[in-house]
């Protein structure tokens, strides 16, 4: 049965948004408490990832992507002319 006070008692959003304090998530607390003993080390914006090997410049993958188109239009002209 609902009471007279259920209303009251709902959560408000805005008064919840309009608090003085607010208390940093679980993961914050920690990675704050870690890296006050030990605080990470600069890291660049993009930075490569780990086990990645170098990257082929945009050149060569386009070179390798209209040869294989090119050799697959040879490839099915030179068959449509053998066919009977």
């Amino acid at each position: 049965m609902a009471q007279q006070g259920d209303e009251e008692r709902e959560f408000d959003i805005r008064w919840a948004d309009a608090a003085e304090h607010k208390e940093p998530s679980a993961r914050a607390r920690m990675l704050a408490a870690r890296w006050k003993e030990n605080p990470p080390g600069p890291v660049p914006f993009r930075g490569e990832p780990e086990g990645v090997g170098p990257r082929r410049s945009s050149w060569i993958s386009t070179a390798l992507v209209l040869g294989s188109v090119v050799a697959v239009i040879v490839l099915l002209g030179w068959s449509g002319f053998r066919a009977p």
